[in-house]
């Protein structure tokens, strides 16, 4: 009984387009105008963490959402990235599968694709 309700509210759900194909597909938070996903700034100071990300990261070769160039000063756009141990502004996770967002290393012309 609790099975068949469970599966009627997540039906209705929905159905009245209470979760967007894009938000499954995993990158519905993505914006590259902004280059930040869910409010989280993809530039800045990062910080690569095991658990409680802000951000779940796929290095990739081809095909990224954002180009990245680590830098050690002055991270002020999209796709400059200063690690930091401490006081990051985003907590990135890298994983191999189901990535909120997709990265590439590159040493020059960092940004948003």
């Amino acid at each position: 009984m609790r099975t068949l309700l469970a599966l009627g509210s997540l039906a209705a759900c929905v159905l009245s387009g209470g979760f967007s194909h894009s938000a499954v597909a995993g990158v519905g938070g993505f914006s590259k105008s902004s280059c930040s996903f869910n409010g989280h700034k993809l530039y800045g100071r990062i910080q690569v963490v095991n658990s409680f990300p802000d951000v779940r990261v796929q290095v990739v070769n081809s095909f990224p959402n954002v180009r990245v160039q680590k830098v050690a000063s002055f991270p002020d756009s999209c796709g400059k990235w200063q690690m930091v141990a401490s006081f990051p502004d985003t907590k990135v996770q890298l994983v191999n599968s189901f990535p909120d967002v997709r990265i590439q290393y590159v040493t020059s012309f960092p940004g948003a694709n």
